[in-house]
């Protein structure tokens, strides 16, 4: 490149670079690329990004080192539904490979060599249990042991070490309040920390090379709802790793994250190349998310109750005939996207009492764990306030943990406005919980 081309190239990239500082990436990576000799490369580009001024989390993989070590120790290797079972003498190969990984990646992060293009970045890189898991548990009779799955980021903690210009670095573990360590996906970790920060983007660098359609032809853009057609109507198209990864596109995409890029990590400087041209050189989801929330009518009781029923049949809601949800209709609220049903929630008031109650809070399964719920909450309380409710109550069998996190407080029944009272059901054993306003 000569120097005309040179300052058009920069020229060009300079919009870029402004729309870029301030954003905040996650960066997702799989084992294969830190032990890969190109990761020197890789870690330069990151730390140019942050010199730029963009805000990095990134997230790494150890899926095929875990399953090569576990091999080299006489391991078996269980799969069921497309999860690796982690046994306790699983563990020990699981840390230190992800150890080992986390060391390298740290190392690479730190080099300052003189006549290289990390000289002067000193980098700060920090790491910690910002990730709190839980055990997938028993499903089907399937005891998955110590594989888990993300159940909070400390998305605050995160902030504030961004804030204070850093680089976080997050790995595939997991640690519960009881002090166990699981083992998690890396693609669910890096898609529950978009989420949780509402990251600008998630940029995951894969094994694949391009997405093309049934011609051949690259694929450079993707709506969510294109995503979903490819992978329901040509799979066949796809490799899993490829999949898996329009997969996750398409959670966090659902979640509020607005632009998800699927890379090739093999393209040298494949995240320069996407961020900084005009074209790029991978395929970019992009959210195509229309929806709201709204007061529920009459017309709206049969997406109600499409939406209700798994939680009603689980034992998680109380059963709601179509009469009755007719009847209480006006009671509701609803969170729709593109047309559909996606969340509800209705309040009850007890004005002589100054106190409502939350009930029938439900959310899409595949828009969960994205903040749904919170705004569905926030949108009952403001209703509370307005209609001049002091405290709002809930009785739940099965999600006692999430309305604690949300400043409700064990109660009694005889706290409960005596009119519920007389209605409480001593068969279902609902705990009692109230938030005051």
């Amino acid at each position: 490149m000569n120097s005309d081309q040179f300052v058009q190239w920069f020229r060009k990239a300079g919009p870029y670079i402004n729309a870029h500082r301030g954003r905040t990436f996650v960066v997702l990576f799989g084992g294969e690329t830190v032990e890969a000799d190109s990761f020197s490369s890789l870690a330069q580009d990151l730390a140019l990004l942050h010199s730029l001024g963009i805000r990095l989390v990134l997230v790494y993989g150890a899926r095929t080192h875990i399953e090569a070590r576990l091999h080299e120790a006489g391991r078996e290797l269980r799969y069921v539904n497309g999860l690796r079972i982690t046994e306790a003498e699983d563990l020990p190969h699981v840390k230190q490979v992800v150890g080992r990984l986390r060391i390298r990646i740290e190392a690479r992060l730190s080099m300052g060599l003189a006549n290289s293009p990390m000289h002067g970045a000193r980098l700060r890189v920090v790491s910690g249990n910002l990730i709190t898991a839980r055990p997938l548990g028993v499903r089907d009779g399937i005891d998955y042991g110590f594989t888990g799955e993300v159940r909070r980021i400390d998305d605050r903690a995160i902030r504030l070490w961004l804030d204070q210009n850093a680089i976080v670095l997050l790995s595939p573990l997991g640690y519960s309040p009881t002090g166990e360590i699981f083992n998690l996906s890396a693609e669910d970790v890096a898609t529950a920390t978009a989420m949780a920060l509402r990251a600008d983007k998630l940029l995951v660098l894969g094994e694949e090379p391009e997405l093309c359609d049934s011609n051949g032809q690259a694929i450079r853009q993707l709506s969510l709802s294109d995503a979903t057609r490819l992978l329901t109507e040509q799979p066949a198209l796809l490799p899993e790793s490829a999949a898996r990864h329009l997969r996750l596109a398409l959670r966090a995409g659902q979640a509020g994250v607005r632009r998800i890029h699927v890379l090739n990590r093999r393209i040298d400087g494949a995240l320069l190349l996407e961020l900084f041209t005009r074209d790029g050189v991978g395929a970019l989801i992009a959210t195509d998310l229309y929806e709201g929330l709204r007061s529920a009518t009459i017309d709206d009781v049969g997406g109600v109750l499409e939406l209700i029923r798994p939680l009603e049949a689980d034992g998680t809601l109380v059963r709601r005939s179509r009469e009755r949800l007719e009847m209480e209709i006006e009671h509701f609220v609803l969170l729709e996207r593109d047309g559909a049903i996606i969340g509800c929630a209705a309040l009850y008031p007890f004005p002589e009492e100054a106190i409502g109650e939350l009930a029938c809070v439900a959310v899409h399964p595949d828009y969960r764990n994205s903040g749904r719920a919170d705004a569905l909450l926030h949108h009952i309380e403001r209703r509370a306030r307005e209609q001049h409710l002091q405290q709002l109550f809930v009785l739940t069998t099965r999600t006692a943990h999430w309305f604690r996190e949300h400043a409700f407080e064990p109660a009694e029944v005889t706290d409960l406005p005596v009119q519920k009272q007389t209605l409480y059901n001593w068969q279902r054993r609902s705990k009692v919980f109230i938030k005051t306003l």
